[in-house]
């Protein structure tokens, strides 16, 4: 599917590590706007001798404790969130042999053992020893991104559909200024929004990025786990939040 990228006044721009480390990652995301594609749907013929018979049930993966992987990329970096908007920790070297041991449900993130600080990186920059499905989803049940002991949560104000295309949603929120001094680098988001959104009928997990307190994304119908989505505020120390979004109805 293509991508249409949108949001209002917002600022694109690539991964925040630092200069003197280039790492290798997925482009962040300002915001995600996608028109709808409608996959084409089966059709079914009855006849007057057909017999209903029940749905096979797909036999879950049973889940393992950790996979080994080896890094491909020259310099690859592992954040405290899954994805390249959240706060840079440190690069993992070509030929680098890591722990996984967990993964996101919804997106291509994996969770490496690096106590007492656990990271995130991007599967598409890893050899893995087996099947990364098999590990059990990490986020954000089983990991938590670093608290902000300098901010408080920012508090939102509105989720709303367009009137023309219900798919398209914005939420708005209080800003909160950024002291002088709590930017990691002049590339750094001051907010993560977390939004897990329906497309072509799956919850995708889209940790979208945004400079202003306003973002609009797509979020379509025919999913039966109910979209959902929170806001951080992200200064270098960690993250204060999050606000939950009160999802908008269609």
């Amino acid at each position: 599917m293509k991508y249409f990228i949108t949001a209002i006044l917002l600022f694109m721009l690539t991964a925040c590590a630092p200069a003197s480390t280039p790492t290798v990652e997925p482009a962040p995301v300002a915001a995600t706007v996608v028109p709808p594609t409608d996959a084409p749907t089966p059709s079914a013929t009855a006849t007057a001798t057909s017999i209903p018979t029940s749905s096979p049930t797909a036999t879950p993966i049973p889940f393992v404790e950790s996979l080994k992987a080896t890094v491909t990329a020259d310099l690859l970096s592992c954040r405290y969130g899954p994805g390249p908007e959240y706060l840079y920790l440190f690069a993992l070297k070509k030929g680098a042999n890591i722990k996984l041991i967990g993964r996101t449900d919804g997106n291509s993130w994996l969770l490496v053992e690096n106590e007492p600080q656990r990271c995130w990186v991007h599967s598409k920059f890893l050899k893995i020893s087996g099947d990364q499905q098999t590990l059990k989803p990490m986020y954000p049940d089983g990991y938590k991104i670093p608290v902000s002991p300098y901010y408080s949560p920012t508090t939102v104000l509105s989720a709303v559909r367009d009137v023309k295309d219900k798919n398209r949603v914005t939420v708005t929120w209080i800003a909160i200024p950024l002291t002088a001094g709590d930017q990691e680098d002049e590339n750094m988001f001051i907010y993560i929004i977390e939004v897990w959104r329906c497309e072509g009928g799956k919850l995708i997990f889209d940790p979208l990025a945004s400079n202003y307190p306003v973002i609009t994304f797509v979020d379509e119908a025919g999913c039966s786990t109910p979209s959902h989505g929170r806001v951080f505020f992200q200064e270098k120390h960690g993250y204060a939040g999050p606000a939950e979004i009160p999802w908008p109805d269609r």
